[in-house]
């Protein structure tokens, strides 16, 4: 790593030109996305409640244990 050397200000300056060349969303492509995320989060959590339900039914059928 001896070839490596330092330079905070061309760092940063690098830096600044990446973030310049980024598409950045807009307000509405945020709130678009976010709700949909949250959907998406409460269908799965959904799901995965009623599988959970039903595989428990099952398996207390199966072994005989009053639920």
């Amino acid at each position: 790593m001896s070839g490596l050397a330092i330079n905070p200000v061309r760092f940063f300056r690098e830096v600044r030109s990446e973030v310049s060349k980024v598409t950045w969303p807009s307000r509405k492509e945020t709130l678009v996305t976010t709700g949909l995320v949250f959907a998406m989060a409460a269908l799965a959590a959904l799901f995965f409640f009623l599988a959970d339900q039903f595989i428990g039914i099952f398996v207390r059928l199966l072994f005989g244990v009053a639920g």
